[in-house]
């Protein structure tokens, strides 16, 4: 049993991973932004710590109030997205993985946490070129579409932080495209509402490669990583990138939904701007062989056919 403390713990990921460590035997201890989330916690049996992530002092009390032996930074701040406005979208996300990680880094030094774990993200921060399927140790984007310039840059702070930490060992999880609970592709959730509606195009070829893993399978492979995760990257994806041209008549079809229009990419740019249209044509995918050798985790949906049908 470890004391972890999980940052972030009333977010889409949090409200998966905290029962988990709880039934896997865990002391947790969830941070949370605003009072009225703990209550939250404590129904599911963690101990609550209020804290503004961006303030050092409130993160530095509420770490050495919590003392814990793991930190499990799941901070992000994303609602709606147009692609058009990436880095708009993600401003306060990307303050949470530069600031954010900082602040955390820093009481998690100061009070001797033996493993430290930040949520990034896979599939289009890896460079665009080679082949459609990439490996931890593939490079990111040198120059990703002017949209998303902030928000590579902060996934590349988080990683090199982290990795870095000469104090602990630093673990980052490259997660997939999510659905399932609480996601934009839950019923009812934004994207499954674009794809029902017959907004969400093939653009071009189709042929940018998409990751996807379900949110529970991420907070499953969270697990491992807390309990005997080392020092390093690990995508945590499912078993089948996909091409969009692929998997996304076929969630049409299964939401009963029309058949996809397709459009050529400069129409696609139009609406969904550079950084769409890449996610629809140029877009990697990720291989999950070392989270499985490593890590000893099997997604338990292990493609997103057998998920988007369940």
């Amino acid at each position: 049993m470890m004391r972890v403390l999980v940052a972030g713990a009333t977010g889409v990921m949090g409200r998966q991973l905290v029962p988990r460590l709880l039934e896997a035997g865990h002391q947790v201890i969830g941070m949370t932004r605003t009072e009225s989330k703990a209550a939250a916690l404590w129904d599911l049996g963690a101990r609550p710590v209020v804290a503004d992530a961006l303030d050092p002092v409130q993160v530095a009390e509420a770490v050495a109030d919590a003392e814990p032996e793991v930190i499990v930074h799941q901070l992000t701040a994303i609602s709606a997205l147009d692609p058009r406005h990436f880095d708009r979208d993600f401003a306060l996300t990307n303050r949470l993985r530069t600031e954010g990680t900082d602040h955390l880094m820093s009481a998690g030094r100061a009070v001797g946490a033996r493993r430290f774990i930040a949520q990034s993200y896979t599939s289009w921060p890896y460079a665009r070129t080679g082949g459609p399927v990439k490996s931890e140790q593939d490079p990111l984007d040198p120059t990703p579409p002017r949209e998303m310039v902030e928000s590579m840059a902060a996934i590349r702070h988080l990683e090199e932080a982290v990795i870095g930490a000469e104090w602990t060992p630093g673990i980052v999880l490259r997660y997939g495209a999510f659905y399932g609970p609480g996601t934009s592709m839950a019923p009812g959730g934004e994207q499954l509402e674009m794809i029902r509606k017959r907004k969400f195009p093939v653009v071009g070829d189709g042929r940018g490669v998409w990751s996807f893993v379900h949110i529970a399978d991420a907070a499953e492979a969270t697990v491992a990583a807390v309990e005997h995760g080392t020092r390093g990257i690990y995508n945590i994806v499912d078993d089948e990138p996909a091409p969009v041209v692929e998997w996304l008549p076929a969630l049409a079809q299964q939401l009963g939904a029309p058949k996809p229009w397709r459009v050529p990419r400069f129409v696609g740019r139009l609406f969904a701007g550079e950084a769409g249209a890449m996610m629809m044509t140029e877009m990697r995918g990720a291989s999950n062989a070392k989270a499985k050798r490593e890590l000893g985790w099997r997604p338990g949906h292990p493609t997103w056919r057998e998920g988007f049908a369940a």
